[in-house]
């Protein structure tokens, strides 16, 4: 018996963001018009010649924007919705900048025939309307949205070029300046940039590439190797710092908590600890991770292994108290055992967990690259904080401070685990495994027409029909309304 069908719904934020991404360019396009026949007589333009040279400029706006506006639709389809969309905007509000800070009628009329050739969101926006809202019951409400944006945008856009052209002689208390005198139009097409910012942000920040579980991932992932790799950077110039004789009879100690000094050992000694601590964790990586991670569950160990890292990193600096080297060298080997466990456990467990939440295999490239990206980000900025607060500790007497510093951040990283929910991933799960015995396919109804109406779900929100959905999500799984793809039979 066929499942009910369930009711889709519109998705309002996802419409929000991609209705502020629009409302900056209607914005920018309409309020150059008050001011327009003025500027263009700023030019040394004849009175007589300035309707002409007005036109000029309405036109290679358009006539540049149906030049380019295919191929912004094909870097969509190639590239993915979200970065065009953006790229775009920052086009467009660069180009309205350059218009605004023209001085001659030929920089204006480039400016705004590049303004033009910039403008390809018209159609993308469309597009991804169609994408995150399929149902044709919602369809007349969502695709109203963008319209109305534009209404918005070209009621307020006149007033706003008006009321702030050539301010320093409107408002001389205010902008009666050399800036402004020079450059009398910038200030509307400054303000309308910040409509393009607002929308960038938004766009950046909450236009749906990846799913929740994947973004969560992501951040994981990045404070993971910000303070991982900072240890690992930042433990060797402990161990050879120099080490104080006594630090109970340094007057700058205030113990527990405030001390200096490291080990005083040299490269020889360090590299030998360090060459320990890599053969035990390929022990580790090969006979260790495996089965725990099976027999726990790949979720559980990172949450375990989460809340060691500020453990470890908080008892770090305190190896150096201890009384002689060797005890040192001991207790700070063990500290290293344990953070090269919590190390190979977190990063396989964070791979696992970012490859399964992925909407589709098609996005897989795409995350996996970006997770590259991010990660690269946490292991340039973990380094060098760490060194930096490493010095300002070592001359304010507070060895702890770098170390603290990284506990901070692994309890950082370790806030977001506890949200995160281990997906299936794409092998599906046990039971569906072809060798299991008395396995069996469970059957697909048969439409009236005999074809099958097995369906893919696209999250929570409606189903359709495979082919349609296989059309629907080639090349564009990023801007899916979902946190999640899957396979069922209605």
């Amino acid at each position: 018996m066929a499942k009910a069908r369930k009711v889709p719904k519109l998705p309002v934020q996802q419409l929000v963001i991609l209705a502020l991404c629009r409302l900056a360019d209607p914005i920018s396009f309409s309020s150059v018009f008050p001011y327009l026949p003025e500027m263009i007589e700023s030019f040394s333009v004849p009175k007589e010649s300035v309707g002409r040279w007005a036109g000029v400029s309405s036109a290679v706006f358009s006539l540049s924007q149906a030049t380019t506006a295919i191929f912004w639709g094909r870097a969509s389809d190639r590239f993915g919705r979200k970065p065009v969309i953006l790229t775009a905007m920052i086009c467009v509000m660069s180009t309205g900048l350059l218009f605004g800070f023209s001085q001659n009628l030929a920089m204006a009329i480039v400016a705004r025939s590049l303004a033009g050739a910039s403008n390809g969101n018209v159609g993308i926006l469309r597009t991804t309307v169609a994408e995150i809202v399929p149902w044709k019951e919602l369809q007349p409400r969502a695709f109203s949205v963008m319209p109305l944006m534009w209404t918005i945008g070209s009621v307020f856009g006149p007033g706003l070029g008006g009321a702030l052209a050539n301010p320093a002689e409107r408002y001389p208390r205010i902008f009666g300046n050399d800036f402004f005198r020079k450059f009398p139009y910038a200030l509307p097409n400054i303000a309308a940039s910040l409509f393009f910012f607002v929308g960038l942000t938004a766009g950046s920040l909450f236009l749906k590439v990846f799913s929740k579980q994947s973004n969560i991932n992501l951040l994981t992932y990045t404070l993971l190797a910000l303070h991982s790799v900072a240890f690992d950077q930042l433990l060797p110039v402990f161990m050879h710092h120099p080490r104080l004789p006594d630090r109970f009879l340094d007057p700058n100690s205030r113990l527990p908590f405030k001390f200096s000094g490291g080990f005083g050992i040299d490269s020889d000694r360090i590299g030998f600890i360090f060459t320990l601590y890599g053969v035990a964790g390929t022990i580790v990586q090969f006979l260790i991770f495996p089965p725990l991670a099976r027999h726990y569950g790949i979720l559980n160990s990172l949450k375990v292994v989460t809340v060691i890292f500020p453990l470890v990193y908080m008892a770090t600096p305190f190896t150096a108290l201890l009384p002689n080297p060797f005890t040192q060298q001991i207790v700070m080997f063990v500290i290293m055992l344990v953070k090269c466990l919590a190390t190979i456990f977190a990063f396989p467990c964070t791979t696992i967990l970012l490859t399964n939440s992925a909407v589709s295999l098609r996005v897989l490239g795409t995350l996996n690259g970006v997770a590259t990206s991010v990660s690269a980000i946490g292991r340039a900025t973990g380094p060098a904080l760490s060194g930096v607060m490493f010095e300002t500790g070592s001359k304010k007497g507070w060895a702890i401070l770098p170390w603290w510093v990284l506990a901070g951040f692994a309890i950082l990283g370790a806030v977001p685990v506890w949200w995160l929910v281990e997906m299936e991933g794409f092998g599906g799960s046990d039971d569906d495994d072809d060798g299991q015995e008395g396995h069996e396919e469970p059957e697909v109804p048969q439409a009236e027409d005999g074809e099958s109406t097995e369906h893919f779900v696209i999250g929570s929100l409606e189903t359709m029909p495979r082919n349609e959905a296989d059309g629907f999500i080639n090349g564009r799984e990023e801007l899916l309304p979902t946190s999640g793809l899957s396979k069922t039979v209605s």
